[in-house]
């Protein structure tokens, strides 16, 4: 494990906690970061586990919206890591709490550009969901493998006559097992390409909606709490403007060399996430 020098006045304050093992909270991505595909990345298992004897509060955050928290509480469990929803918090949860602080009345009918997982979050919360453009009040682009020129037509001709376009996350890609699939970036991309129109709000990391979310859950000051990921552009960068520690983790999307290039620089870079336990 290496220490870097971050910048900012953000990043300054989080360095007030020295080592990685002394941190009270600890926040972690998951894809590219815990796991990847089926499989818990190598070390990550043992190490939840022992952060977890330790008395620390582990959460983990996930931009990614095809998966109820439900569902990612059973992969962790199934991959040896018992976990209850409480302590997960997606991009989706965040967009419902999102959409209740924006419209302090009724919140008017949604098109979502995205999948059922997201869908079933929004209906949950007692939202409703249209694909007339006519009554559609508010536009969601997530990632959405089902994407088609039908999806994008409707939210062309809702947002052309006055709905409001949010979005769930803005990750270019997701890391899979060999590779990645197209993220939420394509979508929006493509709603603004053809209305002109700019994303009003993205809810995901980096944003400070999630950030809140997630120290609102600890009820910890930021300083106490370390953000650990795979990415610099949303996982790292959270991290340091909400005024974390921040620890990047090089077992996921960046490489040694993109780390090197960057601007942005994390708190401590983790070969492995057992680093976490002797630094």
């Amino acid at each position: 494990m290496s220490q870097h020098p971050s910048t900012g006045p953000a990043a300054q304050a989080a360095t007030t906690v020295k080592r990685t093992s002394d941190y009270e909270a600890y926040i972690f991505d998951l894809d590219g970061t815990v796991y990847l595909g089926h499989a818990l990345l190598p070390t990550a298992g043992e190490t939840i586990m022992a952060l977890r004897q330790k008395g620390k509060r582990v959460m983990f955050l996930s931009n990614n919206p095809t998966h109820t928290r439900q569902d990612y509480a059973r992969r962790l469990t199934g991959l040896g890591l018992p976990t209850p929803e409480a302590d997960i918090i997606t991009s989706s949860i965040v967009m419902v709490d999102f959409l209740r602080r924006t419209f302090l009345g009724p919140i008017p009918p949604i098109f979502v550009i995205g999948e059922a997982p997201l869908k079933h979050e929004l209906r949950a919360a007692q939202m409703v969901l249209s694909e007339e453009a006519g009554e559609i009040g508010i536009v969601i682009a997530s990632f959405d493998r089902t994407f088609a020129y039908r999806k994008l037509q409707i939210a062309f001709d809702a947002i052309r006559t006055g709905a409001r376009f949010f979005a769930t996350n803005a990750d270019r890609y997701c890391p899979v097992p060999g590779g990645g699939e197209p993220d939420a970036a394509a979508m929006i991309a493509a709603v603004e390409a053809c209305t002109g129109k700019t994303v009003e709000a993205v809810v995901g990391k980096p944003s400070r909606y999630m950030a809140d979310a997630v120290l609102g859950a600890l009820q910890l000051a930021p300083e106490r709490c370390i953000m650990i990921g795979d990415r610099l552009e949303t996982d790292i960068k959270m991290g340091l403007d909400a005024g974390m520690g921040t620890a990047l983790t090089l077992t996921g999307a960046t490489s040694e060399a993109m780390l090197q290039a960057a601007t942005t620089r994390p708190d401590f870079v983790l070969r492995q996430l057992a680093d976490l336990l002797t630094g």
